[in-house]
């Protein structure tokens, strides 16, 4: 970035930085600063003229002659700081307060502060300052929002793009966005501890998969240089899981992220977190009360309740849940009938509702349209979803009462699926067939379909036991916890368009347009960037513009003819 690109407090911040660092005060010492104490903590705990060491972003400030005070923040909230002349400089020379205090610091730098706690006369907790250090010089100014007579807040930090780019600045300017991560790391936590309860392992499994399987989904491709093949980031850590349950462990547990190349919206980005976990000898009802137990557990640990309100809805996450089969949600809603049915009669079905389908969708897609459509927003309350058609699941075991059906699950809640579960389906012979129905699938055009992992199928082809697996969304989990509507509040770094960048002035293309050496400068000076914004103007116009700064500026350098100017056009 060039120097008139900055604006006027940036400018005036380098220039701080430069008195700083003349009076022999670095700006960005490298030294440990004996940090004791946080801002809560000394809020929580108060102990008269205790001794602290704090430190944080100033964030505040109200000088009053010789003392004055301001607000420190830290990672745990912020604290009033007090500040007195005479006590920070004893002596005669009052430049640390006069000057560097009180004139060379700005809003957003971080200081270190020793000290001691008391209260003012109102009664507020604060830090007496005895000595302080700065810690690290913010160059551009904090967006500080402004409240007028009449209550309006003006020019908050709350544009979403802007939030979502920097989220370094939302975090420091919106406490209640820091309240949602650390939301977020306690429903993991939470999770962690109800399964090590249990005595089940945490793993990692492989991020670059060979074939991108345990999902239908498209994938994300990449290449391997040094083996000169092509992988995929996974869409799903559910096969890999199940291969260390037939390795013999009974239950495994990954936090996996996951990737899919499919479209973005408020609940849906390519990259995102989701809690897989297996356990041997266990079926879908199993799975189904384990599920429930945990999601209570988590709403108490992250909420201190179970009855939580999301959006303009009251949502009690307290178990038990309802358990609706998948042909009686659909019966409800429509008052079609899906047993039974062919594709042919479920395209039409879906016609008739006005729901879209195309020539490469199957059975199992038709019906998860239908589903998606007219039933999934009705479920507020927590709903188990159960008994999916086995043309929806092919890595689910036939239901042992009805073979057209599988043994799976999935909870809706807040009109959204949240966790999806199977008793899995661990008999080699019918996993590919079911493989082979999916490769149908993808010859007729579905780009979802799964691939067939022969690796997969001889680890099943060893044996493996009886086993109920689910997964969770943890991004969807927190939105409902947190009461956010958009999956963008619950991820740190959401997936944006390239963000375009000033690099500055292309001198190069001037020359090569033919503006002569001595001008190239005195161009860019005069508010062209590059040779395609001159050439956005009339020749004429540009003429004009530079001819008027050359002589505005007194540059000594030769005018430039009408003709020269055009010649740069052709």
């Amino acid at each position: 970035m060039s120097f008139n690109e900055l604006s006027s407090q940036e400018i005036q911040r380098r220039e701080t930085l430069s008195k700083l660092r003349a009076m022999g005060i670095e700006p960005y010492p490298a030294a440990l600063y004996p940090v004791t104490d946080h801002a809560s903590k000394i809020k929580e705990s108060f102990e008269e003229n205790k001794q602290v060491v704090i430190a944080g972003r100033l964030m505040s400030q109200r000088v009053m002659g010789k003392a004055s005070f301001a607000e420190i923040q830290d990672s745990t909230g912020r604290i009033q700081v007090y500040f007195n002349r005479d006590e920070i400089c004893p002596g005669e020379d009052k430049t640390l307060y006069n000057d560097v205090f009180k004139k060379l610091l700005d809003l957003g730098d971080f200081i270190g502060i020793k000290g001691y706690v008391f209260k003012t006369q109102v009664g507020e907790i604060s830090v007496h300052v005895q000595e302080f250090t700065l810690l690290s010089k913010s160059l551009k100014p904090l967006p500080v929002a402004k409240v007028d007579e009449d209550g309006k807040v003006h020019d908050a930090f709350t544009d979403p793009e802007l939030r979502y780019r920097q989220r370094y600045v939302d975090l420091v300017v919106n406490p209640h966005v820091k309240e949602t991560f650390i939301k977020r790391t306690k429903a993991m936590n939470s999770m962690r501890q109800f399964f090590n309860e249990r005595d089940y392992m945490e793993v990692e499994t492989p991020i670059l998969q060979p074939i991108p399987g345990g999902a239908a989904a498209r994938p994300f491709i990449t290449h391997h240089n040094a083996l000169d093949m092509p992988l995929y980031l996974r869409v799903a850590n559910e096969l890999y899981l199940k291969r260390l349950i037939v390795g013999g462990f009974e239950g495994v547990y990954e936090f996996a992220k996951d990737f899919r190349n499919e479209g973005m919206d408020r609940t849906h980005n390519p990259e995102f977190t989701v809690m897989e976990i297996y356990v041997a000898y266990k079926d879908y009802n199993w799975m189904m009360d384990f599920t429930e137990q945990m999601i209570e557990k988590v709403a108490m640990d992250v909420c201190g309740q179970t009855n939580i309100k999301v959006g303009e809805n009251q949502i009690e996450l307290k178990a038990p849940y309802a358990r609706v089969t998948m042909r009686d949600a659909i019966l409800n809603f429509t008052g079609f009938d899906i047993n039974g049915k062919n594709e042919k009669e479920l395209a039409e079905a879906c016609k008739s509702m006005g729901i879209e389908v195309d020539e490469s969708m199957g059975k199992g897609k038709l019906i998860d349209e239908l589903f998606g459509e007219k039933c999934e927003a009705n479920y507020i309350q927590p709903t188990f979803i159960t008994d999916y058609p086995v043309e929806m699941s092919p890595l689910c075991k036939k239901h042992r009462d009805n073979p057209e059906l599988t043994e799976r699950f999935e909870l809706m809640i807040n009109g959204k699926e949240v966790a999806n579960a199977y008793t899995e389906l661990n008999d080699p012979i019918d996993q590919r067939e079911r493989f082979e129905e999916q490769m149908a699938l993808s010859a007729k055009g579905d780009d979802e379909a799964m691939f067939i992992d022969q690796d997969f199928l001889r680890a099943l082809e060893y044996g493996m036991p009886p086993t109920s697996g689910m997964g969770i969304g943890i991004d969807r989990l927190v939105m409902l916890l947190t009461n956010n509507s958009s999956i963008q509040e619950v991820l740190f770094f959401p997936q944006m368009r390239i963000e375009k960048f000033n690099t500055g002035p292309d001198l190069k293309s001037f020359e090569a347009m033919g503006v002569p050496a001595e001008w190239t400068e005195a161009v860019y000076k005069a508010g062209y960037e590059s040779a395609d914004q001159i050439k956005e103007s009339k020749a004429t116009a540009v003429h004009q513009k530079l001819n008027g700064y050359r002589k505005k500026m007194k540059l000594e350098i030769p005018a430039l003819l009408i003709e020269d100017v055009e010649k740069w056009f052709a």
